[in-house]
C-alpha cells in the first residue's frame, strides 16, 4: 500500500538519497598539489627559457605553414589555429598565475603574522631587559664602588697617620717631662750668691 502524499511531503521525514549522476558531481582535487603545479607553471612562464621556447614554436609554426606545399599545411596564412592555441594558452595561464599569486599572498600573510609575533616577543624581551638593567643600575648605585672604597681607605690611612704623629709627639713630650723631673735641680753656690747684685 502506498503512503499518502501528505506523509511523504512532511518536512521532518528525511527524503531518500537520490543517486547523483556523473555530471552533477563536483570535481574533487588536491588543492595543495594543484597550487604547487600552478606556482611551478607561473615560475616557468616568467623565465627567459619559456620565452625562447614560445618564440621558437611560433616561428617554426609560421615557417612550416608558409613554406611547405599546400597538402602538408595544416594552418594557412591567417594562422587561425595558431591564434586559437595562443588564446587558449593565455586563458589558462592567467588563472594559474592568479592562483600562484594568491598562494604567495597567503604565504606572505603567514610570514607577516610570524614576523609580527616575533617582533612582539622581541619587544617584550627588550622591555624586560630594560627593566632588569634599570634595577641593576639602582642596586649598583647603592653599592660602594672601587673608587669610593679607595678614597675612604686613603682618608682612614691619613687619619691614622695623623693620630700616630700626634701620639708620637705626645709620647716625646711626656718622655721629655719625665727626664726633666728625674734630673736634680742644681743648688745655688756661694760664688753665685756673690755675683748676684746687691740690694
Amino acid at each position: 500500500m502506498a503512503e499518502p502524499r501528505s506523509a511523504r511531503a512532511r518536512l521532518d521525514t528525511p527524503r531518500e538519497a537520490r543517486r547523483r549522476s556523473i555530471f552533477s558531481r563536483r570535481p574533487s582535487y588536491d588543492a595543495d598539489t594543484f597550487g604547487i603545479f600552478a606556482e611551478q607553471f607561473a615560475r616557468f612562464m616568467g623565465t627567459a627559457r619559456f620565452l625562447l621556447y614560445m618564440t621558437g614554436f611560433v616561428v617554426l609554426w609560421v615557417l612550416w605553414n608558409a613554406s611547405v606545399p599546400g597538402e602538408s599545411r595544416f594552418d594557412d596564412y591567417p594562422f587561425i589555429f595558431l591564434t586559437l592555441m595562443l588564446s587558449l594558452q593565455a586563458s589558462y595561464a592567467a588563472p594559474l598565475i592568479l592562483l600562484a599569486q594568491n598562494r604567495q599572498e597567503q604565504r606572505d600573510k603567514v610570514i607577516a603574522e610570524q614576523d609580527r609575533q616575533a617582533n612582539a616577543r622581541a619587544h617584550a624581551d627588550m622591555e624586560f631587559l630594560a627593566r632588569e638593567v634599570a634595577s641593576l643600575r639602582m642596586s649598583v648605585g647603592e653599592m660602594a664602588t672601587r673608587d669610593f672604597l679607595r678614597s675612604e681607605l686613603r682618608a682612614l690611612l691619613q687619619e691614622l697617620d695623623e693620630r700616630a704623629e700626634a701620639g708620637a709627639l705626645d709620647r716625646a713630650d711626656e718622655h721629655a717631662d719625665r727626664t726633666q723631673a728625674r734630673e736634680p735641680r742644681p743648688t745655688p753656690t756661694a760664688d753665685e750668691g756673690s755675683d748676684s747684685p746687691a740690694t
